[in-house]
């Protein structure tokens, strides 16, 4: 079975026992008998003096790009990361001289609970603090990529690297990038995963998949995920106000049949059509027409080339109704949310006339750029 970073750090906590410790977390990291980290450490007498959440809050309970409010946790002050200001101000940092972070990603760059780690490094960067990473897998796996390289220019809180959408990375593979791509000034201190290799999928750990936010409720929506993301930057329901999230998706003026058959045979998937009334978010109480994505061979499914596909498959049959959503979009007031999701504008500026084996060819040789790159950071074989 594969370990977890935290249950390492369990076995080596004596050393921190003088430490001001502060700790980026949230409900989702737990050890193997489902205990908060916040509270294993707790338990084990460390003196936390401050917790920060990422978006939706420490618990998740909060919808995307909502604002979440501070509170305490256990007698212990919880200061959200997810705010147009995102640090903590200097009198919170300077309660702490160790900071834990404890995440669960999804493995798709949209998800910003890594970003929120990478701007709290900038902040604390040329302190006298010791980061400590407690890594956990990969929910897609470490050796599949996927999508265009994220440009500098299109840098925002759904992206501070220049890595593909799918990234094949742990949060302490994409950290130690981060200290180097932006000079931070820190020591890190990883407890790796014990017994994970980069060829496994989430079902392979052993681990249970314990929802990180909201929306994200299942394995298999991480599978569509990174494709189905691209979805918040248009006028297409992401599914949000229904069960299964990411994997529904619709419109009002869409026909189910019309689209399915449009979009064809899709690899590792099936796609059916299907209709849906959303309880909240886009078209909410309406009855939408859309379709709902099984994936049935992961090792075969493409998320991102479905994304794009169902894009342009969307403004073809329905030019006068699709459209993509100005901004703001998180925390981003002048560049179109779909560019900064998709690494660049290029996409937007080419919706009628894209050809997909073109594109694949395109950002796979981003990719073979960025496995290069990234080789250095590798923790894991």
């Amino acid at each position: 079975m594969v370990i977890p970073g935290i249950i390492s750090f369990l076995e080596h906590i004596k050393r921190y026992k003088n430490r001001k410790i502060g700790i980026l977390t949230h409900q989702a990291a737990c050890t193997l008998n489902f205990e908060f980290t916040l509270v294993a450490i707790l338990n084990k007498g460390l003196d936390v003096k401050v917790v920060f959440a990422p978006e939706h809050g420490f618990f998740s309970e909060e919808q995307d790009q909502k604002p979440v409010n501070n509170a305490q946790l256990y007698g212990i002050p919880v200061i959200s990361l997810y705010k147009h200001t995102p640090m903590p101000d200097k009198e919170q940092l300077s309660l702490i001289d160790t900071l834990i972070i404890d995440l669960v990603d999804v493995g798709a760059r949209y998800y910003t609970y890594v970003w929120s780690s990478v701007l709290l490094l900038k902040e604390l960067s040329g302190r006298d603090i010791e980061v400590i990473i407690l890594d956990r897998p990969n929910p897609l796996g470490g050796e599949f990529m996927e999508g265009f390289v994220l440009r500098k220019e299109f840098f925002s809180f759904v992206g501070l690297l220049p890595v593909p959408v799918v990234h094949g990375m742990t949060v302490g593979e994409l950290l130690l990038m981060a200290r180097d791509f932006y000079n931070i000034d820190l020591k890190i201190t990883i407890y790796p995963v014990k017994g994970w290799k980069r060829d496994m999928k989430y079902q392979d750990t052993g681990l249970w998949f314990i929802p990180p936010s909201p929306n994200m409720p299942y394995i298999t929506t991480s599978m569509v995920y990174p494709g189905m993301c691209l979805l918040e930057a248009t006028n297409i329901s992401e599914g949000r106000g229904t069960t299964r999230p990411f994997e529904i998706f619709g419109a009002p003026f869409i026909d189910p049949f019309k689209l399915v058959k449009a979009l064809g045979d899709v690899e590792g998937a099936v796609v059916r059509p299907y209709y849906f009334i959303p309880t909240f978010n886009k078209y909410a109480g309406m009855r939408v027409g859309g379709g709902f994505v099984h994936v049935i061979d992961p090792d075969r499914y493409r998320p991102f080339e479905f994304g794009i596909k169902l894009l342009a498959t969307l403004n073809r049959l329905y030019p006068d109704e699709f459209r993509f959503k100005d901004p703001p979009y998180e925390f981003e007031y002048e560049k179109m949310p779909i560019d900064i999701l998709t690494g660049s504008d290029f996409i937007r500026k080419n919706i009628d006339n894209l050809n997909m084996k073109e594109l694949g060819a395109l950002w796979q040789k981003d990719i073979e750029k960025f496995k290069k790159m990234r080789e250095q950071y590798l923790l894991y074989a």
